[in-house]
């Protein structure tokens, strides 16, 4: 299962409820955060959520809602006594940014690595803890400066049988080596692979955190299916449509309707610009294209549960 939290959903000023943007996204004693704008460690502290479980920091771009909850975060968790590594991925830019940023947290306690990404990365391989085969996918967006999305994938293997398992020999205590994905040797030098005693892929689950954005068909392709899609919906009236175009953003109406094109199962509406007082006012126009839509708030929170529960 995977548990998405909202800790900001405010666009370029903190509101008394709404810090700047940041989400977290956990699985299994493990945890992505995505974005850090001010008021970040507040309103995890108000979610019950544990940054110290965090294996990287994913920023969107470098604009300041988007990053200046940073370097307070850093050196909280160096006084909390982290000394466990902390990645920081970013799109094109990030060597500068955290040139900048390690200047105003000083020295810490634990290695940050500071990595462009711009391909997937397979976070079993680089952190360990996660399900075999998850994924984070880099997702180009069209914004004002060079910016990126997210996908996290987490893919779910065939149903495991032991009948095939004890036909081929295999010894118990194997099992779970196969139902991880991974081949073994028996005795003899005979390899079985997982395939042989896992069946056809069942439906895994999929997040979507689109950053700073207009509409574009990088995010809507990347959007297809997804469990969750957090959205950038900075306007709130589709008369501002031309306002969102200038500034790169994107209105209550044209996240619904990409997320509709995108086949995406649910839509959560963030990064509200101050104008906004109630989200909920316009909640029906985009709720009249996708029916799915609902509004953020800090806090709010989901798990996302594998619609084929484990036998």
């Amino acid at each position: 299962m995977l548990t998405i939290t909202l800790l900001g959903t405010a666009a370029t000023m903190p509101l008394p409820d709404r810090a700047l943007t940041a989400a977290v996204a956990e699985c299994g004693g493990h945890s992505l955060l995505f974005d850090c704008g001010e008021g970040t460690q507040t309103a995890a502290r108000r979610a019950g959520v544990n940054l110290m479980k965090m294996d990287a920091v994913c920023l969107t771009h470098y604009h300041g809602d988007h990053i200046f909850g940073l370097p307070g975060l850093l050196q909280t968790l160096g006084c909390q006594g982290r000394t466990r590594p902390l990645a920081l991925y970013g799109p094109k830019g990030l060597g500068e940014v955290w040139a900048a940023l390690r200047v105003l947290t000083g020295p810490l306690p634990y290695p940050v690595y500071a990595e462009v990404l711009d391909a997937p990365a397979a976070l079993c391989e680089k952190f360990g803890g996660w399900p075999q085969s998850a994924k984070l996918t880099p997702v180009p967006t069209r914004h004002r400066v060079v910016s990126q999305g997210y996908r996290l994938d987490l893919p779910r293997a065939g149903r495991f049988s032991p009948e095939q398992a004890r036909a081929l020999g295999v010894p118990v205590k194997q099992w779970k080596t196969l139902q991880h994905g991974e081949s073994i040797t028996l005795d003899g030098g005979r390899v079985i692979r997982p395939e042989a005693v896992l069946g056809p892929a069942r439906q895994g689950l999929s997040f979507v955190f689109s950053g700073d954005t207009a509409p574009c068909p990088a995010l809507e392709k990347a959007a297809a299916g997804a469990d969750l899609l957090l959205c950038d919906s900075t306007y709130a009236l589709p008369e501002q449509a031309a306002q969102a175009k200038q500034y790169g953003h994107s209105t209550f109406g044209q996240s619904a309707a990409l997320a509709a094109k995108a086949g995406a199962k649910r839509l959560w509406l963030v990064h509200y610009s101050p104008m906004i007082t109630d989200p909920e006012e316009e909640l029906a126009r985009a709720q009249s294209l996708f029916p799915a839509a609902e509004c953020g708030y800090d806090g709010k929170s989901v798990t996302l549960q594998y619609e084929e529960a484990e036998e």
